[in-house]
């Protein structure tokens, strides 16, 4: 058979094997986390926009939460200020704050607007403080030593937690046919913006619109075993048993947690994909194999 006609054939096999999921999917609310190296890689960002607006054009209702840590600590670094962490939460202070909102609510979320609407899209760009949309409150986190009686407070400034969200904008957005972009950034009743994980800020906005699916895109093909198998199709005793053994540690804890509190609270179900590869939001949504970790209320 000739390359052409082979090529059309398996073409017209992925179509197919989508349309059931296009079917089931139509109308529902998709809520991604975008970040890692499908930000800051060109084919990587090109295949993401042009994935989000596929699935609006086929009646899927993308959400995008994005993060920017690195753009973050590349301008701190520029202008001469050093990046501090602790427990892997960036300290922020009133000026590094000023930096994190330039560059979440102006230069990141403006290029990954840009870049949607070029590719066909029409996305808005949104920022905690739009609409109301996010109110935070400053994160307290303790530390306990042996050294002291009672636990140390750290304080990390002007970073937050996710206190509530009104999705009234994003829903008028949704309703107009528009693709909302996310800046993590909320604001507190003193008026101060916070920053805000983009992974905690995503599960709340699925959690809050009750999302068909929540998507956390990493740089890591998902959650691995010991053995370096990829775990999938867990509920919430098996994710428990999991931490409880220390195969879910470190970064992946905090994004485990995330999508767990998500579908407990009505999303259908949470994913953690590979953005590496190249239209992996696709493929985890309209092919029968996807890729990376499912997790499912229950257990």
């Amino acid at each position: 058979m000739p390359v052409q006609a082979e090529r059309a054939r398996e073409i017209a096999r992925v179509l197919a094997e989508a349309l059931p999921y296009i079917r089931r999917f139509r109308g529902k609310t998709v809520v991604i986390k975008y970040g890692g190296n499908a930000m800051t890689e060109e084919r990587l960002k090109a295949g993401f926009a042009r994935d989000v607006v596929l699935m609006k054009l086929v009646g899927i209702n993308p959400v995008i939460v994005h993060g920017g840590g690195p753009q973050i600590g590349r301008l701190l670094e520029r202008i001469g200020k050093e990046s501090r962490f602790v427990d892997g939460m960036r300290v922020t202070d009133a000026e590094t704050m000023d930096v994190v909102e330039m560059v979440l609510g102006g230069l990141v979320n403006k290029e990954i607007v840009n870049l949607i609407n070029r590719h066909g899209g029409c996305a808005v760009g949104l920022t905690g403080k739009d609409g109301d949309l996010i109110r935070a409150r400053k994160l307290q986190i303790t530390r306990r030593t042996p050294e002291t009686e009672a636990p140390e407070i750290i304080d990390l400034g002007h970073v937050g937690e996710v206190e509530s969200i009104d999705t009234a904008v994003v829903h008028m957005l949704v309703q107009g046919n528009f693709i909302p972009v996310i800046a993590p950034i909320g604001v507190g009743e003193d008026g101060h913006s916070y920053n805000i994980n983009a992974d905690l800020v995503a599960g709340k906005v699925a959690e809050v619109l009750q999302a068909e699916k929540l998507i956390l895109l990493t740089n890591t093909p998902g959650l691995l075993d010991r053995d370096g198998t990829l775990l999938t199709g867990l509920d919430a005793r098996r994710v428990e048993a999991l931490i409880a053994d220390g195969t879910i540690h470190g970064g992946m804890l905090p994004k485990i947690r995330c999508a767990l509190e998500a579908v407990q609270a009505g999303v259908r179900a949470a994913h953690i994909i590979d953005g590496r590869l190249e239209h992996a939001v696709l493929v985890e949504i309209f092919t029968d194999e996807g890729v990376g970790t499912l997790i499912r209320a229950g257990g």
